[in-house]
């Protein structure tokens, strides 16, 4: 499985760093995403780091102020999220899988999910 950690409360402006960490799961071989989903909205892909450490961005709102990585050592992939605005506001969910994908289906394991909020 995957279990991410570090959402919370902001300010706009601010900055969260979010971590996705594999249990059983060895991430060093997956493509990890992140998704998120705001209330009343459908669940959207944000960034995707694949096996090479390829990124590519699903969503042009978070250019230049997100960035993912991959830290090998604790089997852990890293949101680093800069300049957070309200729209920010969402569940944000890391989901592992063979390759990055702008689709649900293609992971195989998804997180529970962490809640960011972004006021101001």
């Amino acid at each position: 499985q995957v279990v991410e950690s570090g959402g919370g409360s902001v300010q706009s402006g601010g900055s969260l760093r979010l971590s996705c960490a594999g249990s059983g799961v060895d991430l060093e071989y997956y493509a990890v995403a992140w998704f998120r989903q705001a209330p009343d909205d459908l669940r959207e892909p944000v960034v995707c780091i694949n096996r090479r450490d390829v990124v590519s961005f699903y969503d042009d709102s978070v250019k230049g102020r997100f960035g993912i990585s991959r830290d090998k050592a604790s089997n852990t992939i890293v949101l680093q999220m800069n300049s957070l605005k309200p729209e920010d506001t969402a569940t944000y969910y890391c989901a592992a899988g063979p390759g990055c994908s702008s689709y649900n289906s293609p992971y195989d394991y998804w997180g529970q999910g962490t809640q960011v909020t972004v006021s101001g």
